[in-house]
This record gives C-alpha cells, structure tokens and sequence, in this order.
C-alpha cells in the first residue's frame, strides 16, 4: 500500500510531501485507542468539483499583473500541478465585486440587450481559465434584475421583481445563457437569486419562497426547456440556518421536484451541517451545492490567517460528510485591498495581488482549500469512517482511479496521535496542533 502525505501547517511549511512509502502495521495487531477506521465499501455522494467565482473583481486584479504571471496565477487555480479548479461561480451582471452596477439591459422589450460588459474582464478570465481546464463546470446567478424590473427602481436595497416583468426577466436569464453559449461558455447550472432574504447597500432582490418556486417552476423551467438549455436550476443560494425550511417549502411537489435540481448555500451564520443533511435524507436525489463564503480583510496578518484558513477547513470537512457535492468559494483573486468593490465591502481570497501589481500573494486559505480540491477528484464518491476524537476533523473519499483520500484536520493547540484503520493496513502518524493532512492512499 503506497501512501502520499500532504500537510500544510506553518512549522514545516505549505504544501510539505512525504512522497515515500509510510510504514504501516497489519491490522490484525491489537489495537483498541486512537483509531480511526475507513470503510471504503461504504459510499454515499459523488463530488462534482470544487472551485471560486469569477467576478469582474477577480479579472480586473488578474489583470493588473504582468501576462507571465496572469499565466502562472491561473496555472495555480486550474492547472494539474495547482490545484485543480474545476467548478465556478459566475455573476448575472454586476455584484458587489464588480466596479459599478450594470445591467444588460435598460429597455423593457430587451432590444439593447448585451453582454459586452463582461467582455472586458469576466469572459476573457473565464476563457484563460478553460485554455488551462477545459473541463470547468459553471453556476451563474444574478444579483438584481434591471432596475426598471424592481419595485424601488433600483438594483441596491432589495425591492422586488414586479409581477408584470416576470416574462421579460426571464427572457433576460435566456439571452444571457444563450450569449454565454456563443463564447463556448455552458452555464451548467444556476440560481434564482443571490441571497433572496437579504436587503444590501449593493445589488439585491427580495424573493419569498412562493415567488422563488413560482418564478423556477412555472417560468424558467418551461422555457429552459422550450430553448433547448441544459441549466439545471438550484433555489435560495443563501445561508444555511433557513436552508431545509426552504428547501421544503419550495420542493414539496412533483412539479418541483422535475423542475429544480438541488439547493445553494452559503456559510454565513455558522454551520448548520444538520441541515444539509436532512435535506440529503428527505430529498435524496437533490443537488447539495455551496456557493459562496469568505473572510474579512486581514491585512495578511499571520495569526488571523490560521483562524481564516481554518474557518474553510472545518466548513468544506462538516459540508462534504452532510452530502455536499460542490463547493465554490468566493473571489478567486482580488487586490490587495480586498477589492475592488463599488460599496467597499472588502473582504479576503485565497489569493491577492501585490501593492505595486508585480506579483501575488498566496493566503493560508489557498493551501487548505487546496488539500480538497487537489486530491479530490471529480466523481469520487465519499466513503465512510469513524473517530476516537472529534478534535480530529476528518472526510475521506475514493476517487474513481480507486485511490482514497483522507483530509484530516487540528484546530486545537494540541498534537494527536493517531491509527489510520483501511482493511488489514494500519497507518500510525501524528497530527501537528493547527495543521490540516491529506492522505492519497
């Protein structure tokens, strides 16, 4: 049995490889403490990536560095020796990481409809990105409808999509799909709104979940179909504390059930793993996919990056084993500021530029992020396991190449030892405090 150890921890360095064979034991030795086992002949959801958005903040900052090193930021993201980005977010015109609110459209019959904004950083990203990965699958969701759609009139502060504009809202999602198409772009999936219970200083729309299963059902569905498009639709795309109630609420008949694929989430109010899985349990054949979550602006200090680094560990490891099956971060890249941002609403990414846009810098969070999406490949199926200890954060996957997987991870102050249990193998190692491990066995 040949094992591949990853760690990342700031004792012995990011990315550091035991490329060697690990000893191990046979199992048939008494062991009884510090065990943890893997059954691989246990398997549950199929993974279909992991990745970021490309927002027209992420192409603007690619694109203050020098061409080589536009080439090599994106070789770290979607290359076989990155990390191997398979899986992103696309906005509906403009978000809050855009440069200023736009939409495609300010006429109500659409005739000035156009995507020409995009053209000047989102697409051209977007198609560097497939030069690298051809593969990359892709989930778009809009902000705001136009303003002359909106009950206030305005793409900020909520409002609502009026009833009357229903029709021309979702011929505007199909010209955008369609458009899209044109640039070799499929847009495998997308959302009814970004965070449709939020009011914000930059683009919203306020959506109850009648109005949001109305409009999938009984509007885009029909005509996603009568075009001929392959998106499949996903509903809420916010937190997770209300994520079951309204997965229920919208998915509960079988009008919903053909219509809409699955649920987005994001991660802003904790964890609520419980919820992901009840709606794995209840609605099994259901689409489980995150879509957004970040961190604040830290100024690159090195004890607030641990805390940011583990705040993705311990989330992408408590969503996978609820059922998740994609997980998308947020920005890919951003400035050194966190920006830029219309409303200076900066946070961090996995990586940013450098002050004098010469270089880039790589956050701790682009390492633990990494120890997913690198090893974890598309397809793979998660396996089960069990812990002697919850200080041990641990998921574990076979891939489709029959290799496992298995992320573990130690936010306590304490090293832990441990006995990796896989048939009649045994892997005795130690987790450093404040390290993540992955293992490719």
């Amino acid at each position: 049995m040949k094992v591949i150890k990853i760690e990342t921890n700031y004792k012995r360095g990011l990315f550091f490889y035991t490329t060697n064979n690990i000893k191990t034991k046979d199992y048939s030795i008494k062991l009884e403490k510090e065990i943890i086992n893997i059954y691989p002949e246990i398997k549950y959801q199929s993974i279909i990536g992991f990745g970021g958005a490309i927002t027209e903040a992420t192409g603007y900052s690619l694109n203050t560095l020098p061409r080589d090193k536009q080439e090599q930021l994106l070789q770290e993201y979607f290359g076989e020796d990155g990390i191997n980005y398979n899986f992103c977010r696309l906005p509906i015109a403009s978000s809050d990481f855009s440069r200023k609110s736009y939409s495609y459209s300010q006429k109500q019959d659409l005739s000035d409809f156009s995507v020409e904004k995009d053209k000047e950083y989102i697409i051209p990203t977007i198609k560097k990105a497939q030069k690298i990965n051809s593969q990359i699958k892709f989930l778009s969701s809009p902000w705001s409808p136009p303003k002359f759609m909106k009950s206030n009139k305005m793409l900020i502060l909520g409002g609502k999509l009026e009833q009357k504009y229903k029709e021309q809202w979702i011929e505007y999602i199909i010209k955008y799909i369609t458009e899209y198409k044109k640039e070799n772009i499929n847009i495998d999936y997308m959302t009814i709104q970004n965070e449709p219970n939020a009011v914000q200083i930059w683009e919203s729309c306020l959506y109850t979940p009648e109005e949001e299963a109305d409009l999938a059902i009984n509007k885009l569905y029909p005509k996603l179909r009568e075009n001929n498009l392959d998106t499949k639709i996903l509903i809420w795309d916010h937190n997770k504390e209300k994520l079951f109630d309204r997965a229920m609420k919208e998915i509960n008949n079988n009008k919903a059930l053909e219509a809409i694929s699955g649920i987005a989430f994001h991660w802003y109010t904790g964890d609520h793993f419980e919820n992901i899985s009840l709606i794995r349990e209840l609605l099994p054949g259901k689409l489980l996919i995150h879509t957004e979550g970040c961190t604040g602006y830290s100024n690159f200090n090195k004890n607030d990056e641990v805390k940011n680094a583990e705040i993705y560990g311990h989330d992408i490891i408590g969503d996978l084993n609820a059922g998740v099956q994609g997980y998308i971060d947020w920005n890919m890249i951003l400035d050194n500021k966190g920006g830029p941002n219309h409303k200076k609403n900066y946070c961090n990414s996995p990586i940013m530029i450098n002050k004098d846009n010469t270089d880039y810098i790589k956050n701790l969070t682009f390492y633990y992020i990494g120890h997913f999406s690198k090893y974890i490949k598309k397809e793979a199926k998660r396996i089960a396991f069990s812990r002697y200890t919850q200080d041990i954060q641990i998921t574990a996957f076979q891939n489709p190449d029959n290799s496992i997987v298995i992320v573990l991870l130690n936010e306590t102050d304490n090293n832990r030892e441990y006995n990796i249990c896989i048939k009649d193998k045994v892997i005795h190692d130690n987790l450093d405090s404040h390290a993540i491990v992955t293992y490719v066995i």
